[in-house]
């Protein structure tokens, strides 16, 4: 279908996002810009060693840049532009509720048993959202490890989205983040932080990089240190994680970022067209 589109129509640039991207990478010159959203390891590295004059990949966080092995040693270029939300959509509400929150797929990597461990340890209910995929492991993580925990005053939400998850991460007093998998970034962090709600996090991949100390939220390394955190989120300023948002986050600078990826990757034969089309989209 690719091969197609770019056989039949004027196309300027190809972004893609696939872990699978080297099985459709257009032939020829055309300029191709590809996210990598997964952690550096999970690709071939083959994807480093590729000579092509417009061709340039991005990583979506500091930190998973700099896990870019030694033996990547490709001249591949390698950019950063970190992930945005929309802003307009995220707002700080007008009060905190008493509950920590916590948002995300069930499964062990993302270990929300652990947030619950600390919100129980606080003394602070836990409103849990999400979704187990399909896997057997995922199934039973949730049945057999979660779900019997889950009593009063702690509730599980099940998947949510919209007006529910903004309002949900809005009212809360903290949003907690316990995954032990190397984040590549964290949308739910993003969004917290733009809904002015700190943010508790194990040092996890690119989360050390999201989020400020002491001023956003806290990161933390042990379950104890969660627990004493989430009373902690209590002192700091909501209108703090909502400049940090509107400063890093914003969708429109992700957007703008990636546009100027694009402009400066265009053959110089074609810069007047394309760059009206880019103006246009902005």
């Amino acid at each position: 279908m690719l091969a197609c589109a770019v056989h039949d129509y004027a196309v300027d640039v190809v972004h893609l996002h696939g872990l699978d991207f080297l099985d459709y990478l257009p032939a020829g010159n055309i300029p191709v810009v590809v996210t990598l959203h997964l952690p550096l390891a999970w690709y071939p590295k083959e994807i480093f060693e590729i000579r092509r004059e417009h061709y340039a990949l991005v990583c979506v966080s500091p930190s998973q840049a700099e896990t870019r092995a030694s033996d990547h040693t490709g001249d591949a270029r390698c950019l950063v532009i970190e992930n945005g939300v929309d802003l307009d959509r995220f707002h700080p509400a007008s009060g905190k509720g008493n509950y920590a929150a916590c948002i995300g797929r069930i499964c062990p990597e993302k270990a929300p048993h652990l947030a619950l461990e600390a919100a129980e340890k606080s003394g602070m209910p836990l409103y849990l959202a999400g979704a187990a995929f399909g896997y057997e492991s995922h199934r039973r993580y949730f049945e057999d490890l979660l779900a019997p925990r889950i009593t009063a005053p702690h509730k599980f939400l099940g998947q949510v989205g919209g007006r529910a998850k903004r309002n949900l991460l809005a009212g809360a007093q903290c949003v907690l983040v316990p995954s032990l998998a190397p984040e590549t970034s964290s949308l739910i962090a993003m969004e917290a932080l733009a809904c002015g709600t700190p943010v508790v996090a194990f040092r996890s991949g690119a989360l050390a990089h999201l989020i400020e100390h002491g001023v956003t939220g806290f990161l933390v390394d042990s379950v104890a240190e969660m627990a004493q955190a989430i009373h902690q989120t209590q002192e700091l300023n909501p209108a703090a994680g909502r400049r940090g948002a509107e400063r890093r986050f914003s969708a429109s600078r992700m957007a703008n970022r990636y546009f100027d990826l694009y402009k400066s990757l265009i053959t110089t034969g074609s810069t007047q067209v394309r760059t009206e089309a880019l103006c246009l989209a902005n």
